[in-house]
């Protein structure tokens, strides 16, 4: 055992304890969050606005601060792009996250002296809840890389901005950086296929240990090393031995992955944002991530089925329940109150509080008021393909409101690695599954209402040239799952 993994083992422990005393309470733990975080912005321009000097409950905050999402708090926001202090939070930001909008542009999430540092310690102690429960440190003594956006950061009225992986890369503790690939130059390549390309040539000879990031991002670093060497990944690195994902659930994508690998090997997910960093994955043997309950964060949950609706009800902590569909609203030390962020979550453990990220509150379908989410489509395609030998690269689902002929339906644009040999069985697989798990959609077939769900093949790469024409291709960015209109579904089939 070496000195590095050694001391990786102490520290697991010291963390692991430190997190047990929030872990352990809970509500209080999120009380002295709320009382903070009022406490450090009442004398902002949103704090006096909205009467933080006022506020001593939470009954109070939730009178004076409706929930919003970035359209509603850009007001404040562009005044702290402007260079203006004391807005949404005490002085100014650290940096700004670019993130793609839908309706306004580009966004600007503010990262504050106060919250950057969350980011960098959920990140590390995901790792280290890892060591503490399995024992396994060897890993730190072998390349770890990190595929992640452009490290180069620009300005905007003396403040830096960039994407957050890009300002994370920054903050790699000196212990890593003897082990981190790739190299800074290729790291700063914009063109993600280019840079892909350059990673490969920087890693396909080095022992890595560690590899991370978006999982269909990295299933085009797999394709590529396989191209390269002509073997599985697994042959390539033998002691590749943690994959750590976030963005998007990776069970679509695990047989496809345990197939371009070669072998099983143990993942740590993760559930970061520009936003904040919202829970990882705390042990191998339960489902769901730990959700943060004392990193600078104050949690509210609104249930689907109740968001548009006028004064739907908020929940703290405490009153959540298990298996509920909730839209998750944040506060925080980076000044966004009452802040949607668009994920719903479902908690699947009170006890520690653990989470999984079931979907999009803007992506779903609900055309004919099924209200399908990204939970359900993703746990049917899987439910589909256990013990099939199928396997899926990337899929997504659209309704298709008037077909030429017969009932409308949902069609599932799907690139297979390993294709069902009957395509139809396959697709009736998925739908039964889909039905299971969403009564709104069964009536609808019951009734005679919709037909069973389509398959429609797109291409090899087909989805990867998609994302390329909209300019979207690799870093940070995610294909939606489903969508209520066929925006994407119609410019895929050109594919």
């Amino acid at each position: 055992m070496s000195i590095k993994s050694f001391g990786a083992k102490i520290f697991a422990s010291i963390i692991h304890k430190k997190t047990q005393k929030w872990v352990t309470d809970p509500v209080n733990t999120q009380k002295r969050v709320f009382e903070q975080l009022i406490a450090d912005a009442k004398h902002t321009a949103f704090g006096k606005d909205h009467n933080f000097a006022y506020i001593n409950s939470y009954e109070d905050f939730v009178k004076q601060v409706p929930v919003r999402d970035y359209e509603g708090l850009k007001p404040y926001v562009d005044r702290v792009v402007a260079g203006e202090k004391d807005v949404l939070w005490k002085g100014q930001p650290l940096y700004f996250a670019k993130t793609s909008g839908t309706t306004s542009g580009a966004k600007y999430i503010p990262l504050t002296k106060e919250s950057m540092p969350y980011h960098i310690e959920a990140a590390r102690n995901a790792i280290l809840a890892y060591v503490h429960e399995t024992g396994k440190a060897d890993f730190v003594d072998g390349k770890m890389i990190f595929l992640q956006g452009s490290p180069i950061l620009d300005e905007k009225n003396g403040i830096k901005l960039g994407r957050l992986s890009g300002i994370v890369a920054h903050y790699v503790p000196a212990y890593l950086q003897k082990n981190r690939l790739p190299s800074l130059e290729t790291n700063c390549i914009e063109d993600w296929e280019t840079k892909v390309d350059a990673v490969v040539e920087e890693t396909v000879d080095q022992d890595m240990s560690v590899i991370s990031g978006i999982p269909s991002w990295v299933q085009m670093y797999f394709e590529k090393l396989r191209e390269r060497k002509g073997m599985p990944v697994g042959d390539i690195f033998p002691n590749f031995n943690l994959f750590i994902y976030g963005g998007v659930n990776y069970e679509p994508y695990r047989s496809k992955f345990e197939q371009m690998i070669g072998r099983k090997v143990p993942s740590i997910e993760l559930f970061p944002a520009s936003e904040g960093f919202f829970a990882y994955q705390d042990t191998q043997t339960e489902k769901g991530m730990l959700l943060l309950l004392n990193a600078g964060i104050f949690y509210e949950f609104i249930k689907v089925e109740d968001f548009f609706n006028e004064n739907a009800k908020r929940y703290t902590i405490g009153e959540v329940e298990l298996g509920v569909n909730y839209v998750l609203i944040i506060s925080t030390n980076a000044g966004l109150w009452g802040y949607n962020i668009g994920d719903t979550v479902q908690f699947v453990n009170l006890k520690p509080y653990r989470v999984v990220v079931s979907g999009r509150i803007k992506h779903f379908i609900s055309a004919f008021g099924e209200h399908v989410i990204g939970k359900e489509v993703e746990s049917a395609i899987q439910e589909a393909m256990d013990g099939t030998g199928v396997t899926v690269n990337e899929f997504t689902v659209a309704p298709q409101i008037n077909p030429e002929e017969g009932l409308p339906y949902h069609e599932w644009l799907i690139e297979f690695g390993n294709e069902p040999e009957d395509l139809d069985a396959f697709a009736l697989k998925v739908d039964n599954a889909l039905r299971k798990q969403n009564m709104y959609y069964d009536d609808l077939i019951v009734g005679k209402v919709l037909r069973t769900l389509v398959i429609s093949k797109v291409k090899q790469d087909g989805f990867q040239e998609y994302m390329k024409s909209i300019g979207k291709l690799g870093g940070q960015n995610k294909l939606p799952r489903l969508s209520n209109d066929r925006n994407i579904a119609d410019r895929l089939k050109l594919y």
